[in-house]
């Protein structure tokens, strides 16, 4: 198997699909296949969704206590092409993909084209968007995640990129939704994100083209109303995401980055996180006066209409819609 996204092979030879809309591609002939997925995590369920011959289908759960495959059937006989993705985020644990069975299958490769990483929150992650299946406010919190029609691979499918998700639902540049972190430049370099985690990832891997990062709406945000939450501080928010810029052009020099705002802050907060991108961008293009400057994306007010005031599947197009002509621009 050649996935995309942060993955391990396991001690049992399992590919271990780990952060948002890590997937892997094949080719099989005949009607079906079956995918056996396991959760090597120990958690009760996950999902996995999949495309078959360019066009999504749907989500797959995976219970933690089956051993029976997952089967994807197509509609005739014939050469069929999959990716499979994971649903879900890093925090929600892993899939491992014990095996696939088909007639003549084949591995592929990721499609040819360059390569964009998103950085950023839930948002990114596409979490609480799909409530189709499991009615907002019900089941667990990753129910209604839904990675592959987020903001990031959709941009990435209509320019003919690939993708890479590094997103953490809450997380911020300096402090969580709900708590003085752990933030995201302290988990970036934890394969699975997880700060106690001491397996980092390997930078290498991979050589983005575009580095988007989308973080803020979590520093800004009131809080949970039962942690004590100081006031925003605007110039530790500054320095702490440019240093995290910093780290991430150390492990990417050659990537161009592109800062982008948040759909879900509106009047006050909107205009101040705007300002403190500006700011970042102004410290970094004056630390890198030889690189490509940093790109700012301000995207315009939303009322989200996913679950607990995220963007829906529906949303997500629209901001999908707003990036397009800015990646495409960055890609050129």
């Amino acid at each position: 198997m050649q996935p995309l996204g942060r993955t391990l092979l396991n001690g049992g030879q399992q590919l271990e699909l780990i952060s948002s809309a890590a997937h892997v591609g094949f080719q099989f002939e005949g009607r079906e296949c079956q995918v056996f997925a396991a959760l090597p995590g120990g958690q009760g369920h996950n999902y996995l969704q999949y495309e078959l011959d360019g066009v999504y289908q749907k989500r797959l759960r995976v219970e933690g206590s089956s051993t029976a495959p997952l089967t994807i059937t197509a509609p005739t006989a014939g050469r069929h092409t999959v990716w499979i993705y994971k649903a879900t985020e890093a925090h929600t644990g892993p899939i491992a993909i014990q095996k696939i069975t088909a007639p003549r299958i084949k591995s592929l490769p990721p499609p040819a084209g360059p390569l964009i990483e998103f950085i950023g929150n839930s948002i990114t992650c596409g979490a609480a968007a799909d409530a189709s299946e499991v009615p907002c406010g019900t089941g667990e919190y990753h129910d209604q995640h839904n990675a592959y029609q987020a903001y990031g691979p959709r941009v990435a499918r209509a320019l003919h990129a690939n993708f890479l998700l590094s997103s953490v639902s809450g997380i911020g540049a300096y402090r969580t939704w709900n708590n003085t972190g752990p933030s995201m430049p302290q988990v970036y370099e934890k394969v699975d994100f997880q700060e106690k985690n001491p397996q980092r990832w390997d930078f290498t891997t991979y050589k983005p083209a575009v580095v988007s990062i989308a973080l803020g709406t979590n520093d800004l945000s009131n809080g949970d109303g039962k942690t004590p939450r100081l006031p925003f501080d605007s110039t530790t928010f500054v320095n702490t995401y440019t240093q995290f810029v910093q780290l991430v052009k150390t492990n990417y020099p050659q990537a161009r980055i592109a800062l982008l705002s948040s759909p879900m802050l509106n009047g006050k907060t909107r205009t101040t996180l705007q300002n403190c991108l500006t700011a970042i961008k102004a410290k970094t293009d004056a630390a890198y006066p030889s690189a490509s400057p940093v790109a700012l994306f301000f995207f315009e007010p939303m009322q989200p209409r996913g679950c607990n005031g995220h963007p829906s599947v529906e949303d997500h197009s629209l901001l999908a819609q707003q990036l397009e002509p800015f990646f495409k621009k960055l890609l050129l």
